[in-house]
């Protein structure tokens, strides 16, 4: 599906999000339900966000790697206020969780919780990749370990 959409396309498509040319392989991913990461050829760090060059060895063969989206909740918060977005309801506490990934110490994405109980989300507990859509896109969240047995 994302071979046939077109840079104008993609750009509309995720028009709330600004794409850019470092992330539009990011985003096109997206549209296959897949989560990928910048991945420096040469010394292998991963890197997020997407930049054209890898912030440890200056590499500029940066690669758009699909990961598994696993990790553990580093930072945890429940907004309850903020600007209007398509599926956020505010009347109960919206999660919002940033999770250190499986993939390599330090790197880090935020995302909602979708599934469980706000008092079931806590920091050092367990997720997985789910998807939401938004705004008629696929969005990546995660969903606590236990929930996705």
């Amino acid at each position: 599906m994302s071979d046939l959409i077109s840079d104008d396309e993609l750009v509309d498509t995720f028009a709330h999000l600004g794409v850019a040319r470092d992330s539009a392989a990011h985003f096109r991913a997206r549209l296959e339900r897949r989560l990928v990461i910048d991945r420096c050829e040469e010394c292998g760090r991963y890197q997020h966000p997407p930049q054209p060059i890898c912030p440890s060895c200056w590499s500029t063969n940066m690669t758009p790697t699909e990961i598994t989206g696993n990790g553990t909740i580093h930072l945890l918060i429940l907004l309850h206020q903020g600007p209007p977005a398509p599926g956020v309801d505010y009347d109960t506490p919206y999660p919002v969780a940033t999770v250190e990934l499986d993939e390599q110490p330090g790197l880090r994405f935020t995302a909602t919780v979708v599934g469980s109980d706000n008092d079931d989300i806590a920091i050092g507990k367990r997720v997985g990749l789910a998807w939401i859509d938004r705004a008629r896109v696929p969005t990546p969240a995660f969903r606590l370990a236990e929930a996705a047995s």
